[in-house]
């Protein structure tokens, strides 16, 4: 079975969320520090590309479309 864009959009920006609070709540834990970075920096590779893979689903429903 083929994923649909939008889904993996939508499962990217949730991870993203996730990696987000993972990161919020080592900083308040411990401050700034290595895992904090890497947190973040997944958090924004997810966001990145989950709203890419919305997008993608959005203009290949419009080529499609026409």
């Amino acid at each position: 079975m083929k994923q649909s864009p939008l889904f993996s959009g939508i499962v990217y920006i949730l991870l993203g969320s996730l990696f987000t609070y993972f990161a919020i709540q080592n900083v308040n834990e411990s401050g700034w520090g290595f895992f904090s970075y890497l947190l973040v920096a997944l958090a924004t590779f997810d966001f990145g590309s989950g709203i890419r893979m919305i997008l993608f689903h959005f203009k290949l429903k419009n080529v499609q479309k026409k």
